[in-house]
């Protein structure tokens, strides 16, 4: 699944690509993927974006953000979710399972292509885009000025999860998924089973510092291509080349040569070092 690094590529690229255009119509081949049920609101979707221009592409969390001049086109990626981007519509050779198609007054064409069929979209007023995501539980974004050490301590202290599947949640912070929060616990020395509740606060603090630095050493690298990520303009992420311990179990700690192990932790396959991130153990 794109990460907070990978949306934040595609967010670029986008931006660089759509910004300014006028959207001419907007085809939706799969209703489901706008939550429509009936012909009528397939319809209604289209005709709602018909004539709108694209000031900006943003992103909250993993969720990108079409801010047009009479709305905002929210689009969730999900596990396989991509963009794909063609001058001329005419001309164009579309991949297969394209489930969108946006075409510009320009004659040019985006369309969104998804294997899954678990990408989303939805449009919003604008203004609405707080309450859509205070709604949702979204987190901070990881950044220093967003994401306070005092909130993230606070909000730990309540939660009954093990650390791992509690920053999946995206409650505490926004953006982070499989790969990111066992790097992130890897550079913290934290057993990503251990209760968010028992962590005490030097482990917070290395947890959130750990939290701010990866992510954005990722987002600086174009996020990690380990899988079929690929951007909106078709380039491959590179901070698969920085992992620790992610995919890298059977092999051997770069901090202390032990093997990284994996297993399987609130049913997602998790990497870690036994002896780095010892359970139980203040750092």
């Amino acid at each position: 699944m794109p990460e907070l690094p990978e949306v934040e590529a595609v967010r670029q690229g986008l931006d660089r690509l759509v910004t300014g255009r006028t959207i001419e119509q907007i085809q939706v081949l799969w209703p489901r993927i706008v939550d429509a049920r009936t012909p009528e609101e397939v319809s209604g979707f289209e005709a709602s974006l018909a004539g709108s221009t694209i000031q900006k592409v943003s992103r909250r969390g993993k969720y990108l953000l079409f801010y047009l001049d009479d709305g905002i086109l929210v689009s969730h990626l999900r596990m396989e979710g991509k963009f794909h981007f063609f001058p001329q519509a005419n001309s164009a050779d579309l991949p297969a399972h394209v489930h969108l198609k946006c075409y510009f007054t320009d004659q040019s064409l985006l369309v969104y292509q998804d294997v899954r069929k678990f990408g989303r979209f939805e449009r919003l007023e604008l203004g609405q885009e707080a309450e859509f995501f205070a709604n949702k539980k979204l987190g901070p974004e990881p950044t220093a000025d967003c994401f306070l050490l005092s909130d993230f301590i606070e909000s730990l202290a309540k939660s009954q999860q093990m650390i791992k599947p509690a920053l999946l949640s995206q409650r505490l912070v926004a953006g982070l998924g499989n790969i990111y929060v066992d790097e992130c616990l890897y550079q913290a020395g934290i057993h990503p089973a251990t209760r968010a509740k028992d962590l005490r606060n030097n482990q917070i603090i290395q947890l959130h510092q750990a939290i701010i630095e990866t992510i954005q050493s990722a987002v600086e690298a174009g996020g990690s291509s380990v899988r079929s990520y690929r951007n909106a303009l078709g380039e491959a992420g590179h901070y698969q080349d920085q992992l620790k311990v992610y995919q890298r179990q059977g092999q051997a700690c770069l901090r202390c040569g032990h093997e990284i192990q994996k297993i399987k932790l609130a049913q997602r396959g998790t990497h870690f070092c036994p002896h780095c991130q010892r359970l139980g153990e203040v750092n």
